[in-house]
């Protein structure tokens, strides 16, 4: 994991008079952006949602430094702890608008003509992020883009706050120049915008187009972006730094980015053998495997171990039927609470007509909203995704350093 740098920001420049800049976003602030603000969801009584006010992370950095990547991994992240969001890739409003056959050319600092096709194409981008958020259900939207001028940065910004949007910098720095063109011949060439050309022809005029943005590329920097919120990652985590990151969920974005690699694992998913449980059509409970869960033990621990696989490990929950199905892998093999089923609570052990017939207006509420429903002194499925989370982020991510594998029956 990353060591992070955390900066604090002053509002104060070398004359000791507030800087256009902080003036900018303090009135902001004081007039519409209060960091603590909360407001309750429309959702079933039984599950409260805290929302915090609607956030647009902006992505910043040269081509090739995994941008895109990172926003996908971020949307998909946020989308499975409940937060409603969605991509913007600057990118494909640029096709969609002039075309994907577009050359090194294009973007030259000094074409005048295509950079104004260019800060069209971001303005769509960002007149539909700000509708998501605000018109639509969205609650984050990603920005991505290259972003790598002050002047674009600031528009961005300043179209978001007039909207009561917050903006949330990540800038991606890559000096490894093997790990860059490895990332231009496995991503950019098989991009829409060189198909059907030569491979080595489209290396050569992306590298040209890389040097066309370092030209005016202008970082995020500690004074002149103190106002700002922002993460900087540098070679992929080996370094990051973060300024004024203000409330819980820039945190867990901040956290997730500590935690991501790019590098490829093998983690194998199982579904624990048929229980007694399911063989009554119960939900939860703590039984053994059948007859028939008892037979497919055995053949997994045949598949698994004929293939022999180097550093498997093997994680179970403590449920008996997932350490039953595990019993004839010939592994290590460790039981971790945190992978129970979702705790069903009162309706434990009963099926869904037991559960209809005694508990109607539960049975009705779960109907509404599967994924906040909570069971009575149970769980809902966004509870397990807040205990799921730190043996993701953390005890996966730690295994994975040591251990090629990982096999895991729920």
């Amino acid at each position: 994991m990353a060591t992070p740098v955390l900066t604090s920001s002053t509002s104060v420049t070398s004359d000791s008079r507030p800087s256009i800049r902080t003036k900018f976003y303090t009135r902001l602030s004081e007039k519409s952006l209060d960091e603590n603000e909360i407001s309750f969801s429309d959702t079933s009584p039984s599950c409260p949602q805290y929302i915090q006010s609607k956030l647009c992370i902006v992505t910043v950095g040269l081509p090739a430094r995994g941008k895109t990547y990172v926003s996908m991994k971020l949307a998909r992240y946020l989308r499975w702890i409940g937060i409603n969001t969605k991509v913007f890739n600057v990118g494909n409003y640029r096709r969609k608008n002039v075309g994907a056959r577009q050359s090194h050319k294009f973007f030259d600092p000094n074409n005048k003509d295509a950079i104004e096709q260019r800060k069209r194409c971001a303005t769509e981008a960002l007149k539909d992020v700000i509708k998501y958020l605000n018109v639509e259900e969205g609650q984050v939207a990603v920005f991505d883009a290259t972003n790598t001028t002050r002047e674009r940065r600031d528009m961005v910004a300043q179209e978001c706050h007039r909207n009561l949007i917050k903006v949330f910098y990540i800038e991606l720095v890559c000096n490894d120049d093997d790990l860059i063109s490895e990332n231009i011949k496995e991503v950019k060439i098989n991009s829409p915008d060189y198909q059907g050309i030569d491979q080595e022809e489209a290396v050569q005029d992306f590298s040209k187009r890389i040097k066309s943005y370092t030209t005016i590329y202008e970082p995020l920097d500690l004074q002149y972006d103190r106002d700002c919120s922002w993460v900087k990652l540098i070679d992929v985590n080996k370094r990051i730094v973060a300024n004024r990151v203000v409330n819980h969920l820039q945190s867990r974005l901040v956290y997730f980015l500590m935690n991501m690699h790019i590098k490829k694992r093998n983690i194998y998913i199982c579904r624990h053998g048929e229980s007694e449980c399911n063989m009554l059509g119960q939900i939860g409970g703590d039984s053994d495997l059948s007859l028939r869960g008892k037979q497919f033990a055995v053949k997994l621990g045949e598949f698994i171990n004929d293939r022999k696989i180097p550093g498997l490990k093997v994680w179970t929950s403590q449920l008996k039927r997932t350490i039953q199905t595990s019993r004839h892998l010939d592994v290590d093999s460790e039981q971790w609470k945190a992978l129970n089923e979702l705790d069903a609570g009162a309706c434990d052990a009963l099926t869904y007509e037991e559960i209809q017939e005694k508990f109607p207006d539960e049975f009705a509420l779960r109907d509404q909203d599967k994924y906040h429903y909570r069971y009575p002194r149970g769980e809902s499925y966004e509870d397990l995704v807040h205990r799921l989370e730190p043996v993701i982020m953390v005890q996966v991510l730690n295994y994975l350093t040591n251990w090629k594998y990982i096999f895991s029956i729920h």
